[in-house]
């Protein structure tokens, strides 16, 4: 038998899915699906590195073509053997729960790491790097295994009924599924069943993860996403569950949404957001509410923070900030809940632990548009979408930019064009580049630094743009006056 199938077989053994008794069958299932002459040499011991070369082995022996889907195919069916049934994963997960909710997330982490349904390798090469702003230090990434998606298919999309299987990737029915071209492999995906308000969900991890052990909550029911006392109670259940992890919806409309409103589903993970460590800018009262600590957040997106020792009361609180934005106007702010019959307004929430303190941030959000804002009137405007035009969701909302692979190389030739230099710079980026030129004496040493904080100050203008009451008197006069009538 070649080394390489052995070295696979060995980690199949050793990570307790299959018992050495099993080894003879075990092979025969990796032969299966590789072929059985001699295997391409690993170029290291790494497990992924052995995957690879089982791969090569694969494509030389005829079993697959090679193409990105088929490879990603045959990866998660080898991958899958060294992964639990979900029944044991299942079981294994409760049973550590039983000893600490960071003990059962910890082994399903790791496993899903190890059997390479996180996308480690993918994720690491991401940019990532901090920027300091009015509102503290914004996190940028700039994320190259996630394509650019434009809003109005984001939209078109969250009406559009699906005759696939599964229905959609946040669809349960996922788990296990072998994938096929344009849809991803899934043979190695367990999910973490848990109830919730009395409804079967699922707990899982994004495999291409956007902040530390990304987590996704999403329900077992087919049914598009919506924001209400329902979801407010889910997420303070979740941080009761799982107190070392934040947990947040996306809002439930197009322009402010996620990019996947068709399916119910939360985020959440082991994270501290920028605007998680944003302070208090001044207390508020809410009437009728005076067991809940209330606030109005220092940060570009219009925030109340709610704060208390029991979920319940906050539950209520939120509930009664989200009825009555529903419904709310002040056209000297641009703020209109309806138009031609349309709602624009709903909430972003997130909740979170402070110690033994509960906390949900309730942002809120309108989706209007308009002549001189087509794309959204509190969406990123015309001249910083050569940055992010792409909707502000979740994560974006709490100060971590999720911004297209494009502008790694971009901004290499944005390098160029400061500096003097022969470039092939996009035209939509020249304003931008030519304030940076006329504000800063560019060097070698100092370029890169430069563009990057920049970048920072963008997505702050982007995230400015996106809130509701702005950081004037007149906009903080107004959302006064919205508070003043909550209840």
């Amino acid at each position: 038998m070649s080394k390489t199938v052995d070295q696979f077989v060995d980690a199949i053994i050793d990570s307790g899915t299959y018992q050495p008794l099993d080894r003879i069958y075990v092979t025969n299932r990796v032969l299966g699906l590789v072929g059985d002459d001699p295997a391409v040499d690993a170029k290291s011991d790494d497990l992924l590195d052995i995957v690879d070369a089982l791969l090569e082995t694969a494509i030389k022996n005829g079993k697959i073509e090679d193409g990105q889907s088929d490879r990603d195919i045959l990866e998660a069916e080898l991958t899958d053997l060294l992964t639990p049934t979900p029944a044991k994963v299942n079981q294994k997960f409760w049973n550590e729960y039983e000893k600490s909710p960071e003990d059962a997330t910890n082994f399903f982490y790791d496993l899903s790491r190890k059997n390479d349904y996180i996308k480690t390798r993918s994720i690491a090469k991401n940019i990532v790097f901090n920027a300091p702003t009015q509102y503290g230090d914004l996190e940028i990434t700039i994320n190259l295994s996630k394509p650019e998606k434009d809003p109005k298919a984001i939209a078109a999309a969250r009406n559009q009924k699906s005759n696939t299987y599964p229905l959609s990737q946040l669809a349960i029915e996922n788990e296990g599924y072998r994938g096929r071209l344009g849809y991803p492999a899934r043979t190695n995906h367990r999910v973490i069943r848990l109830d919730l308000g009395g409804e079967p969900w699922g707990f899982q991890y994004s495999p291409y993860a956007y902040f530390s052990e990304h987590a996704i909550f999403l329900l077992q029911e087919h049914r598009p996403m919506l924001i209400n006392q329902h979801t407010f109670s889910n997420l303070l259940e979740i941080v009761r569950l799982f107190p070392h992890y934040f947990v947040g919806s996306n809002a439930d409309l197009p322009i402010v949404g996620g990019s996947m409103l068709a399916q119910d589903h939360y985020q959440g993970g082991r994270h501290d957001f920028p605007m998680m460590k944003s302070p208090v800018d001044r207390k508020i009262k809410l009437a009728g509410f005076d067991d809940v600590d209330a606030g109005i957040v220092k940060w570009p997106m219009s925030t109340i923070r709610l704060s208390g020792d029991t979920p319940e009361p906050l539950i209520n609180a939120a509930t009664a900030i989200a009825n009555s934005w529903k419904h709310y106007d002040d056209e000297s702010v641009d703020v209109r809940s309806y138009t031609d019959g349309e709602r624009h307004h709903t909430v972003t929430p997130i909740a979170y632990r402070r110690g033994s303190k509960f906390v949900l941030d309730v942002v809120l959000r309108d989706n209007q548009t308009s002549e001189k804002y087509p794309d959204g009137i509190f969406h990123p405007h015309q001249d910083v979408q050569h940055i992010k035009k792409e909707n502000i969701g979740l994560i974006e909302v709490m100060g971590r930019a999720i911004l297209p692979a494009r502008l790694k190389t971009e901004m290499q030739e944005v390098k160029k064009y400061v500096l003097g230099q022969p470039n092939e710079m996009k035209d939509y980026h020249k304003t931008w580049a030519d304030q940076l030129k006329a504000d800063n004496q560019f060097t070698d040493d100092n370029a890169n630094d430069i563009i990057d904080q920049s970048i920072g100050q963008v997505f702050a203008r982007v995230l400015q743009d996106a809130g509701v009451f702005k950081w004037d008197d007149q906009g903080q006069a107004a959302f006064d006056k919205f508070i003043a009538q909550i209840g």
